[in-house]
């Protein structure tokens, strides 16, 4: 039985998780994000697709976030037809954000064309009704419970702890000779708060697909960055400042509510209103509300029965004509908004609106990719381009590492160190460089003979 793996995407970089097996008759695509970064360079390879879309069986998604969802509904529009295998929480996770990525798409594209900017580059990938039409070939599978694919081919999630609804992959071929493949996913930390920690699938594996994004670094504690975060938002109140958060819309501005929540709860911030300016965020927050059962029973406001996301100082932002308001008003505030990256959406306009000014902060609390204005903003850029526009930045900028969804160096280790092994052999994907060298010292350290550093495009006969 030949079987047949593919790197379509974060190989050699961080976004654009997509990977192609050919395995038991069938091809199975797992993931099928977009890539992110340099607005040219990114449009490039987001349109060109390195398969026939129609000669997919499957999809099996890791989980909802769209540097790991976000081409799905450019595989429909070109002819995928088949199953899209996912968590329940991340197909319905998916619900609201491929809908999302896709009027952003075509409101960005509109505003380049309204100021005579509009390109190749710029028009979008999909539409709202291809976005639709992916939902309804989106199949929820819980953890820890097999699921055959087809003949020869099964599938049985575990929980990757990296946002609500993430799983570790883990398929089994069994038709002679039989093969083991997992597919790590984004692997979450332990301690993060509202989901469980990640458990990783135990026994021997033939192959491994494994993420690297902090694979060179350790990150503070949870508790050590609420702690700052409690300081920095105590400082910024007391100058009258905007504290302005790029935010992943979902898990992480719900990470942030929750932290909030507890800080106000222990009087450690003051009573300054929260802004969770993101359509998305409100949306991704009702899912959230919905997936009580993945939960960390070991948190006390989970345990207390408290409404996590839901107390005296947070204000849910849908409308455009709100959040044009949250600019005007004086006085101290927090504002959540989407992108994680600054690359589209409101935040950008909180930004561009609020730079300028010293008593405000920036506050980065993800990570950002090589080429994104978030990374060129935390690396000291001003001006910055906005929309066309020259923007001074004067504000403070900080950044909180703690609050990663990914595992860090320990972290990572300590996971593949649960799988038990032996592992025959290791491919390191989901990094920039020296994460992806440092995670396949790892793997060599712990006893993985075979590892590769796989590049974009790159081929393998396993």
């Amino acid at each position: 039985m030949s079987i047949k793996l593919s790197f379509h995407g974060a190989a050699g970089q961080v976004t654009g998780s997509m990977y192609l097996l050919e395995a038991a008759g069938a091809r199975i695509l797992l993931d099928a994000g977009l890539f992110q970064g340099h607005r040219a360079e990114a449009a490039k390879r987001n349109r060109e697709l390195p398969f026939d879309p129609r000669r997919l069986d499957m999809v099996v998604l890791s989980h909802a976030h769209i540097d790991h969802t976000g081409r799905l509904p450019l595989l429909v529009r070109e002819g995928f037809h088949g199953p899209i295998y996912c968590t329940p929480a991340t197909r319905d996770l998916c619900a609201v954000m491929l809908p999302d990525a896709a009027m952003i798409q075509m409101r960005d594209a509109e505003f380049l064309e309204r100021r005579g900017k509009s390109g190749t580059d710029s028009q979008p990938l999909y539409t709202l009704n291809d976005a639709v039409a992916t939902q309804e070939l989106m199949l929820g599978v819980p953890y820890h419970r097999p699921v055959h694919l087809r003949k020869f081919l099964t599938l049985e999630y575990s929980d990757a702890g990296h946002i609500l609804g993430s799983a570790t992959l883990d398929l089994r071929l069994t038709e002679s000779p039989q093969h083991r493949l997992v597919f790590s996913g984004d692997i979450g930390r332990n301690g993060l708060p509202i989901i469980r920690d990640p458990h990783a699938p135990a026994g021997p594996i033939d192959t491994l697909i494994i993420e690297s994004t902090y694979a060179d670094r350790r990150h503070e504690s949870v508790y050590e960055a609420e702690h700052k975060l409690g300081e920095i938002v105590s400082r910024v109140a007391a100058r009258g400042g905007k504290l302005i958060i790029p935010s992943f819309a979902v898990g992480r501005a719900q990470e942030l509510v929750y932290a909030l929540h507890q800080l106000w709860r222990q009087q450690q911030i003051p009573d300054i209103p929260i802004f969770v300016d993101s359509p998305l965020a409100v949306d991704a927050t009702t899912v959230f509300r919905m997936h009580p059962e993945v939960f960390d029973r070991r948190e006390r406001l989970v345990d207390d029965g408290h409404a996590l996301f839901d107390f005296p100082l947070v204000k849910y932002v849908r409308s455009v004509v709100d959040s044009k308001k949250i600019n005007q008003m004086h006085g101290p505030a927090i504002i959540i908004a989407a992108s994680g990256m600054v690359e589209s959406g409101r935040v950008l306009h909180h930004i561009a609106n609020h730079a300028g000014d010293h008593r405000n902060c920036i506050l980065f609390v993800g990570f950002q990719a090589e080429h994104t204005l978030g990374r060129r903003i935390q690396e000291g850029l001003s001006p910055m381009r906005i929309y066309g526009e020259l923007v001074d930045r004067r504000c403070e900028v900080e950044t909180l590492g703690g609050y990663s969804a990914h595992a860090d160096a320990s972290e990572l280790r300590a996971w593949v160190r649960q799988l038990g092994g032996p592992i025959r052999r290791a491919f390191v994907v989901h990094g920039e460089t020296p994460g992806l060298r440092a995670m396949a010292d790892i793997l060599r350290e712990e006893g993985v003979k075979e590892v590769h550093v796989p590049d974009l495009g790159d081929v393998y006969e396993l």
